[in-house]
């Protein structure tokens, strides 16, 4: 049976945690054994009427969790409670066929990529709106000169919308980083004890291929008793690389609305209180919320690395942590998407404090391009370079602005007019390629997600 190891109430879409819950889970399963039964039938393997039979019983909705754990109490095996409670409501020459040629792991790697399946359905389109939120971010602040940081410190001009840009390029390639992995991921699997179909023998493949295409699934190439783990390692991968794209996020909007930056807020809703003690503080926890559950987004990785060398045809040292796993990374993902979406929607961008913030070092972040314009007059780069050094320290030291220092010192003044370095320390110049840039990023993000739109 699934078990849900976050609380319903605080974490996760109720459309996400649907998918986890116990009565689901029987239902795929239930599903699988409907599947199987029909497509035996259907090339002979077990009568035509047994297999619809089995099929409408299992589709019928009318087997319960709480009849399985009855009979899993007398048991001690939820698979075999579910045949015996299937086997219940189906005629007396029906139930021998009932979960023919199939064994336990049938059942539960299935299920398991029908979850993957309809847990991938909720989060792909919410990766896709994420990358087009900031896409479109990209270009409504794409104009706004903004302080690029490197070490934490100032380093060069950079287009504000150039930030989200590049998250939006990222949220796109996870798009097709989830196409991608499906073919490999979401595997149907129907060939009994050890992966040769035995019982069912040459037709095992045909059953097992008409299964997956009842299910939306693909089938297996090649398996032992389960499906090979590194397939579940890969999901579980990739969810938490879209989680660590969102803690970026989240880490840089919490950097930005440092007080000390202020380029950026979260919204603070009406009635809202950052602090129990400090009334003015308005803290940014939604972001705060993103990064912290990240770090238990990746902690799963570790467990499914751990799971993929198993014992022979296998053994049951994946089982116990998987019914965490699956459900635990589906679910944090979702809740984060939810959050960051919420974030980025309602952003408040602090303009005035971007370009406030460009002259805090009196304006020694142009010093790039006063490097650039000494070179082009001839100056050797690491003459010009020690000059133009020299100069910043002296200006900083002194509390200067960095223009006036370079208009009183000769190494400039013999080489540059005050026209042309007035011309340096315009930041609307120093965006580079960046409206190219962020141009070509919304035009890719829209053809990636252009299904989702």
């Amino acid at each position: 049976m699934a078990i849900l190891p976050i609380d319903s109430g605080r974490y996760g879409t109720k459309e996400m945690m649907d998918i986890f819950s116990e009565q689901k889970k029987v239902n795929y399963q239930l599903e699988i054994e409907g599947a199987a039964a029909i497509s035996q039938s259907e090339i002979g393997i077990i009568p035509k009427s047994v297999g619809k039979t089995i099929y409408n019983a299992a589709m019928s909705g009318k087997i319960s969790v709480k009849r399985i754990k009855e009979l899993e109490a007398k048991s001690d095996h939820d698979t075999a409670a579910l045949v015996e409670s299937l086997s219940e409501k189906c005629t007396k020459n029906a139930r021998p066929w009932i979960h023919y040629g199939l064994t336990s792991n049938d059942l539960v790697d299935t299920s398991n990529s029908m979850q993957m399946r309809d847990a991938l359905k909720i989060i792909e389109p919410k990766v896709a709106k994420m990358a087009s939120l900031l896409a479109k971010r990209a270009v409504q602040h794409g104009k706004i000169p903004a302080v690029g940081r490197t070490h934490g410190q100032h380093a060069s001009i950079i287009s504000f919308g150039l930030k989200f840009a590049n998250w939006a390029a990222e949220m796109a390639k996870h798009v097709e980083r989830i196409e991608e992995i499906k073919k490999r991921v979401l595997i149907c699997k129907t060939l009994g004890v050890v992966g040769t179909g035995s019982l069912m023998g040459a037709k095992s493949l045909e059953v097992q291929k008409r299964v997956a295409k009842r299910l939306n699934l693909f089938p297996a190439e090649v398996t032992t008793q389960i499906i090979p783990r590194e397939r579940y390692a890969e999901y579980v991968f990739e969810l938490a690389l879209i989680g660590a794209t969102l803690e970026k996020i989240a880490i840089e909007i919490r950097n930005l609305q440092r007080t000390e930056i202020s380029e950026v807020a979260e919204q603070f809703k009406k009635g809202q209180m950052g602090s129990s003690a400090v009334p003015v503080k308005r803290n940014p926890i939604k972001s705060e919320r993103v990064s912290s559950l990240s770090k238990m987004l990746r902690s799963q990785i570790a467990i499914t690395f751990e799971n993929i060398p198993l014992w022979h045809e296998r053994d049951l040292s994946n089982s116990a942590n998987e019914r965490f796993v699956l459900p635990t990374t589906a679910i944090l993902i979702d809740e984060m998407l939810e959050t960051m979406i919420k974030i980025v929607s309602n952003l408040i961008v602090n303009e005035k404090r971007i370009v406030e913030n460009l002259y805090i070092t009196k304006g020694q972040i142009f010093a790039e391009f006063v490097l650039e314009a000494l070179i082009k007059k001839g100056v050797p780069r690491f003459v010009a370079y020690r000059d133009v050094q020299r100069v910043a320290f002296e200006a900083n030291d002194k509390g200067m602005q960095y223009i006036d220092a370079i208009k009183k010192d000769k190494a400039f003044t013999a080489i540059l007019t005050d026209k042309e370095i007035d011309s340096i320390f315009s930041p609307e110049k120093h965006l580079g390629a960046s409206p190219a840039i962020i141009s070509n990023v919304k035009k890719s993000v829209q053809k990636t997600i252009s299904k989702f739109i």
